[in-house]
């Protein structure tokens, strides 16, 4: 049974990878900057806590922001974690109001060791988003309204998406002190349309822009471990993670052309850069963690990106560098109780503030949340099903002028916990 169990984990694995690339179909006018709107990192046990996790050691979990994490995994176990969610998006701009949701694949992961702290993790996880459309007229009762242009129709849209794909390891150097790297492959493309057609449709040139970037390469997360036990089954961990800069491989083209309604069609500009470059930024993480074995967990982790250091093909000046908090906490009342399930359970709750990489009209734009966890665990096993429930607004500064972003999102993984290599003693 536990073999099928390890067939079907594999098989899944690489059936999974295909749809992991899977378009997320999110409306919002943020994803046409930059490489989209950037997906939350990391597990649904992290994400009920705020997205906390650079310091947090687990049996059980696998975080993989920070690889020396991986050196926490049992001997001669295997835990297996794949999830799907679902998000809710409210914008609103004035007296207008829009909503879109979805539901996807997230994430698909896996962890085991090598031998007794040491251990392996690889996986697959969206990195952002670029879909969007966005419909608009200009009539001549409009503020920006030009006489000598008349009355038109604007469409802005766009999809696709890039992903990571990651495999690491981690170990555990002394009692104390656990490091660890990934290697990670991006990989992925977004396709962009902008298009004004005017209302004397049949006597003028209509005008329509497309942009194409692809882009794949490979890069590494660092990280390090310092824990520590203090009486009573108390424990502190200080971790810390850093993801390097990198130059993917990319390709960018960008065609712009005029047009009218009975097919005549007049190229403006083409630009084709099949040795493009785009540079995205180190990424460094600080966390703290301090808990009870098997009763409680807090922990605060603090987020930095230098992106106003990257360089990506087709924007400029969009991008600001970005600092974030954030701090959760889990706790189970009795986790090996023998008549209450409900003691048995995992609770979580957490909240981040921070920046978002974005630069919209001068400003950046700013983003907080709060979100709340459960884990439910399955019988006789550490395996466990994790939930989450998250709350997110996306704004921008009074004079900005710019649309507020509420996300609304909910998951819930499966968490398998099994062991490997366990010969039976009887049949």
């Amino acid at each position: 049974m536990r073999n099928k169990l390890i067939i079907v984990i594999f098989v899944s694995l690489f059936s999974f990878c295909y749809t992991a690339t899977g378009q997320k179909n999110i409306n919002s006018p943020y994803s046409r900057f930059n490489i989209g709107t950037l997906e939350p990192q990391g597990s649904f046990r992290s994400f009920g806590m705020g997205s906390v996790g650079t310091a947090i050691r687990d049996n059980s979990s696998i975080y993989f922001l920070n690889p020396a994490s991986y050196s926490s995994l049992d001997t001669i176990s295997f835990v297996f974690d794949f999830g799907i969610d679902y998000r809710k998006n409210y914008l609103t701009g004035g007296s207008t109001k829009y909503s879109s949701d979805d539901i996807n694949f997230h994430h698909l992961i896996m962890g085991f060791p090598l031998m007794k702290g040491w251990g392996v993790a690889l996986g697959v996880v969206p990195m952002s988003s670029g879909y969007y459309n966005i419909f608009g007229k200009v009539i001549s009762t409009d503020e920006g309204y030009d006489p000598n242009i008349g009355e038109y129709d604007v469409f802005h849209g766009g999809n696709g998406t890039i992903t990571k794909f990651f495999i690491g390891s981690g170990l555990k150097v002394s009692k104390k002190l656990s490091i660890g790297v990934n290697m990670t492959i991006l990989s992925g493309q977004l396709n962009r349309t902008n298009q004004f057609v005017f209302a004397d449709y049949y006597n003028v040139f209509h005008s329509s822009t497309t942009e194409n970037l692809e882009l794949v390469g490979i890069n590494f997360d660092y990280g390090i471990h310092y824990t520590t036990s203090l009486k009573n089954e108390y424990f502190l961990t200080i971790g810390a993670s850093l993801t390097s800069g990198n130059n993917y491989n990319s390709k960018y083209d960008q065609l712009s052309f005029k047009y009218t309604a009975f097919g005549v069609r007049d190229t403006i500009s083409n630009v084709s850069e099949n040795n493009a470059k785009t540079f995205i930024p180190g990424t460094l993480r600080l966390g703290i963690s301090f808990g009870k074995q098997n009763k409680f967990t807090t922990g605060i982790d603090f987020t930095t990106t230098k992106w106003s250091a990257s360089k990506i093909p087709g924007s400029v000046n969009y991008a600001a560098d970005t600092k974030s908090w954030a701090f959760g906490a889990e706790y189970i009342p009795d986790k090996y109780s023998n008549y209450s399930f409900i003691n048995r359970m995992e609770y979580r709750i957490g909240g981040h503030i921070g920046d978002n990489y974005l630069i919209i009209n001068g400003g950046q734009i700013k983003e907080y949340g709060a979100s709340i966890g459960i884990g439910i665990p399955m019988r006789r096993t550490i395996s466990k099903t994790n939930l989450f429930f998250d709350f997110t607004r996306k704004t921008g500064s009074g004079s900005n002028n710019l649309d507020r972003e509420d996300y609304l999102s909910m998951g819930i993984s499966l968490n398998l916990y099994d062991y490997w290599f366990m010969k039976k003693k009887y049949d």
